[in-house]
């Protein structure tokens, strides 16, 4: 992306809480903690090649977790979310041991099943998890004693750990681990022949997207002072592939566009339009068909035929 575009952009979401009123502000929120959580599925799906149905795993482990460290431990903030992600990021070392004895489509059912599982999990053990209930009376931290109870607050917050989550793995996917991630998803056989260890490389990739997934966990729980276990489900793991595979999968800007068109039609094209999931399902159709490559890869496409043309 053109320094004149990232200026632009980062004036708009700056400033966008002067302009908007408090339901544009939060429904913003909501697009930033679910373009983290995109960004962290991207890692595999993007750069690895490896599509998994049950990313919302670790996004519902790192809610879990920093909602009991809070209320049946009665641990701070400052305490439950580093230990949140440390827990969430052990289950996803764990689950990558298993999840990554095959590769496509075993790859994905095995991430299904684990999936599912956690989510029966969340439902059948009420004593932790609260079952259907879920967990309810938490709170948002208080860094530096600032209040995040309103929503331009938190906005800036969240806005802060996105766009550092955002470049963390932006800089991962441009070092040589994500040279030699693309290469395990390109030609595997090849890396392999060449000396590198191809699942070590698709572990690690492992690992970092469950901690990633873990941060946009722990923004959705702040966000909400809820959790329950559709947070696990397969349908939220099922809205972050569409994320990826409708923005563009394999580039950075991809993901964030595909987390927007998601979440403002689920949450304000549906206000208006009862049956939301099927120009959901419209909307995903016309860009497999005509951008099958993803939205941001398809425009860009386009725009230097254009340029093309004019000279």
């Amino acid at each position: 992306m053109k320094r004149s575009s990232l200026v632009l952009l980062g004036a708009a979401l700056l400033t966008l809480p002067l302009l908007a009123g408090e339901y544009y502000v939060n429904l913003a929120s909501q697009i930033l903690i679910a373009a983290v959580f995109a960004l962290s599925l991207n890692l595999l799906v993007g750069y690895c090649g490896l599509t998994s149905l049950g990313h919302a795993a670790y996004l519902g482990l790192a809610a879990y977790f920093s909602a009991w460290f809070s209320l049946k431990l009665g641990l701070g903030q400052l305490a439950t979310a580093p230990l949140a992600l440390a827990c969430t990021t052990l289950c996803a070392a764990l689950f990558g041991l298993v999840a990554l004895r095959a590769s496509g489509l075993g790859f994905l059912m095995i991430t299904l099943a684990i999936g599912q599982v956690l989510w029966g999990l969340a439902f059948r053990w009420a004593s932790v998890t609260g079952g259907d209930n879920g967990l309810s009376g938490l709170t948002r931290p208080s860094p530096f004693g600032l209040d995040l109870g309103g929503a331009t607050a938190f906005y800036y917050f969240t806005l802060a750990i996105a766009v550092a989550a955002a470049v963390a793995m932006t800089l991962l996917a441009g070092s040589a681990v994500g040279a030699l991630m693309r290469g395990t998803r390109d030609q595997p056989r090849r890396m392999g022949a060449l000396g590198h260890n191809v699942w070590l490389v698709r572990y690690l990739a492992y690992v970092a997207a469950g901690f990633f997934g873990g941060v946009a966990g722990l923004q959705f729980v702040w966000y909400h002072k809820f959790v329950h276990p559709y947070s696990l489900s397969l349908t939220a793991s099922a809205e972050a592939l569409l994320m990826v595979i409708a923005g563009g999968s394999g580039t950075v800007a991809g993901p964030v566009v595909g987390a927007a068109i998601v979440v403002l039609l689920k949450n304000y094209v549906s206000s208006y339009v009862e049956r939301w999931t099927m120009l959901l399902g419209f909307v995903f159709l016309m860009i497999v068909l005509f951008m099958p490559e993803g939205l941001v890869p398809g425009l860009r496409r386009a725009w230097s035929r254009i340029g093309g043309k004019r000279a």
